[in-house]
């Protein structure tokens, strides 16, 4: 892929400058180095890495070890070069990631093959969202209460999203720093009771390391849906741009120095809870562990209901994370193509109808593990791993195919709106 680096300053428009003024990714721009740390820990880890024992079970030991030490690796450099094209051409800066994308096909390519992905995956982890705070939600009322009166996930999941009929009217990225820093803490937090418990309980009687399909066809199939599973934990990459967007830079200062900082603090906070937790986790439960790994530990029932609170929290900051560009995208659109006036009325009207629509969505196909393995292969491995473009390419075919079907099997017993 080769970019255009001719232009030697760009200029912008007192129209367009009034603009990104409003705009939340672009309106605010005095982030520091820390803040790029928790707003891509904030991103990084979420529901992802509750699901990657699961992800383990359908890879087996070896190729899932490999897996996820490569994805590892291969992120982390796919970032790096994120951060170093965000003002790779001298004047400009790349501030969404659909710019960058238009710089490398084209004003009018770039849009047609950036956007959907990256809506596809902003929308789609804000519905993947929906539902693990409405479950973790669900599993902290059960084990506090055990002898309560049992309610529908479909409430819990309507509790969680009323949240965020309040904070998405937060005017921008850096407003929402602090919601991001406490969900950073949450999502360490958790990972690491996750693990800890899960070590604590030691290796299970019955384990099995087994493959958890029967049949050759559904091994493979699940092969495939793991894959996603695990380039689902790894995403983040397509708010990188956004986040560094709210970070000062001049010639001598550039932004990627305390960018790439942040990034480097975040990936060992990444190393610090995604390989414990995955192989712990399976070293435990093996073959017969549940798609979100807190709901396999039930001991001690203290520990897991916090773990639990810990992950709704750590998932209402990272539901206004990836909002937070949708919001710009659909804010910008409105304005520059529909000449809408740049008003709170407008931002409100646009940020309630999206809340309700993830809401919506996600009380209506709660299939949490089906979903990490669709959206993280569909939309994630390309927006991901895209420099590595044979691997970006397989993952983006194969994980599907494998989510597809073990959608099709959970929806099979699935009562909507139970």
């Amino acid at each position: 892929m080769e970019i255009d680096l001719s232009q030697t300053k760009v200029t912008v428009s007192p129209k367009e400058k009034d603009l990104n003024d409003w705009l939340p990714v672009t309106s605010s721009r005095n982030g520091k180095w820390w803040y790029s740390a928790f707003h891509n820990v904030t991103a990084m880890v979420g529901a992802g890495v509750l699901g990657l024992p699961f992800a383990m079970s359908e890879l087996g030991w070896g190729p899932g070890a490999a897996i996820m030490i490569l994805s590892w690796v291969i992120t982390l450099y796919t970032l790096w070069q994120m951060v170093e094209m965000h003002e790779m051409v001298p004047g400009k800066r790349f501030d969404r990631y659909h710019e960058l994308g238009q710089q490398a096909f084209g004003e009018k390519l770039g849009l047609w093959i950036v956007v959907p992905q990256q809506l596809m995956v902003e929308v789609g982890v804000n519905i993947v969202y929906m539902i693990t705070g409405g479950k973790s939600l669900k599993k902290f009322h059960d084990t506090v209460c055990p002898n309560c009166k049992q309610i529908r996930l479909t409430y819990f999941i309507m509790i969680f999203g009323s949240v965020h009929f309040v904070l998405s009217h937060l005017p921008s990225f850096n407003s929402i720093t602090g919601i991001s820093l406490a969900a950073a803490i949450m999502s360490f937090s958790y990972s690491t009771i996750a693990w800890v418990a899960s070590a604590r309980q030691g290796v299970q009687p019955e384990v099995s390391y087994a493959p958890r399909a029967s049949t050759s066809t559904g091994r493979v199939f699940q092969f495939f849906s793991a894959l996603g599973d695990v380039a689902f934990a790894f995403a983040g990459h397509n708010v990188v741009l956004e986040i560094q967007a709210t970070i000062p830079s001049t010639p001598e200062k550039p932004s990627k120095k305390p960018m790439w900082k942040g990034v480097l603090i975040a990936y060992i906070v990444v190393a610090m809870c995604y390989f414990p937790v995955a192989f712990c986790g399976y070293a435990v439960f093996g073959k017969n562990v549940e798609d979100n790994i807190l709901v396999s530990l039930e001991k001690p029932a203290w520990l897991i209901a916090a773990a639990n609170l810990f992950v709704v929290v750590h998932v209402i900051g990272s539901y206004q994370v990836f909002a937070m560009p949708v919001f710009d995208m659909v804010e910008s659109c409105l304005v520059r193509k529909m000449n809408f006036k740049a008003t709170r009325r407008l931002r409100i009207f646009t940020r309630t109808s999206y809340v309700a629509l993830t809401m919506f969505l996600g009380m209506t196909f709660p299939f949490f593990g089906g979903l990490l393995g669709f959206f993280g292969g569909f939309a994630f491995a390309p927006t991901t791993y895209y420099i590595c473009i044979i691997l970006g390419f397989l993952l983006m075919i194969l994980a599907p195919i494998g989510a597809l079907r073990q959608l099709a099997l959970d929806a099979k017993d699935f009562d909507f709106y139970s």
